[in-house]
């Protein structure tokens, strides 16, 4: 082996390898500079923009979250006086009161969060899914069908979540009218705790279903119509055909929208916000929307509020990571 070695190195026409150590990261920075300045230039202004908005933010939340800020002892400026910021150093003690559960918000606020987000998630992919079923088959007006269904995703969350809370409210909604048809009684829908659970899942699903729909029906249209050919050849039921076929040729899609879905929904603060407002006792409140009340309702708690920042993107990290490794071993 050394033999063919050596011969390589000398072969004419081939630079043999340098035993000089090799140049130091600057030169090699410069070297790659000289050579693809025009990429550098291209990239730079996405990572300024990433490290102005992503980058800064997540730091600075880090840094607070081992601190002990709060609206009381953050520099502040009154009128020409200003007052040095006061707040320092606790280490881990923000994170010991959250998930030793000696904060007393943090378990029951998961409990719900997951409740939420398998709920929503599991109804959008399974309306998700017969819709797109639907809409695969040859029908006549089927364009028509589909940018109808696709509406409520154009449309801007804040409208149509206003629009849901004109429907919910409990004297003059419709939704209340329609229950009432089908002999349901009346309810409160942004009042009591379960009723505004119900209501802000309800809200979620219909904004969730149509990305759902065009991503299964993107899927749905990938899977080569020879298969379906060679089970109804083969006597494979309608049933057998979606088991046999269907699931399996949509899950690259299932594994990606139910992966994105599923991080969408835990970080969903935008509907149960715009839903319920300040008209909610906290059973509602998911992780992310108790964050927010802890940093910028009362005395805010700028320490509490990121740390808890920190521990949802760390629950998520963890998902995602345990998620994907799923997949590539199912896959494998």
């Amino acid at each position: 082996m050394t033999t063919a070695t050596v011969e390589r190195a000398e072969r004419p026409g081939r630079p043999a390898r340098s035993k000089e150590p090799g140049p130091g990261l600057l030169k090699s920075i410069a070297r790659a500079w000289d050579r693809h300045w025009y990429a550098w230039a291209m990239v730079a202004p996405v990572v300024i923009v990433l490290g102005v908005l992503v980058l800064y933010p997540l730091g600075y939340g880090v840094y607070l979250s081992f601190t002990n800020a709060t609206a009381q002892n953050v520099a502040t400026d009154i009128g020409p006086v200003h007052v040095p910021a006061s707040y320092h150093f606790v280490g881990l003690h923000n994170y010991w009161q959250i998930l030793s559960g000696q904060d007393g918000d943090f378990y029951p606020r998961l409990e719900w969060t997951v409740i939420w987000t398998v709920a929503c998630v599991g109804i959008t992919y399974s309306i998700g899914l017969g819709m797109a079923v639907l809409l695969n088959r040859p029908m006549r007006f089927r364009l028509a069908y589909r940018l109808a269904l696709i509406l409520p995703w154009a449309v801007p969350a804040f409208v149509g979540v206003f629009a849901w809370r004109l429907m919910f409210n409990s004297q003059y909604g419709v939704f209340n009218d329609v229950i009432n048809v089908v002999g349901l009684p009346s309810q409160d829908w942004l009042g009591t705790p379960f009723a505004q659970k119900v209501a802000v899942i309800i809200v979620n699903v219909w904004c969730g279903v149509p990305f759902m729909m065009v991503a299964i029906l993107g899927g749905l249209q990938s899977i080569p119509n020879e298969l379906y050919e060679a089970a109804e050849m083969d006597g494979a039921s309608p049933l057998q055909r979606f088991t046999n076929v269907t699931v399996p040729g949509l899950r690259p899609v299932t594994s990606t929208v139910v992966l994105l879905s599923t991080v969408w929904t835990f970080n969903m603060f935008p509907i149960i916000y715009l839903l319920l407002g300040s008209n909610t006792s906290g059973d509602t409140d998911i992780l992310v929307t108790f964050a927010y009340e802890k940093a910028f309702v009362g005395i805010s708690d700028y320490a509490g509020a990121a740390s808890y920042g920190i521990v949802i993107l760390l629950i998520l990290v963890a998902f995602s990571t345990f998620y994907r490794s799923r997949i590539k071993t199912e896959q494998s």
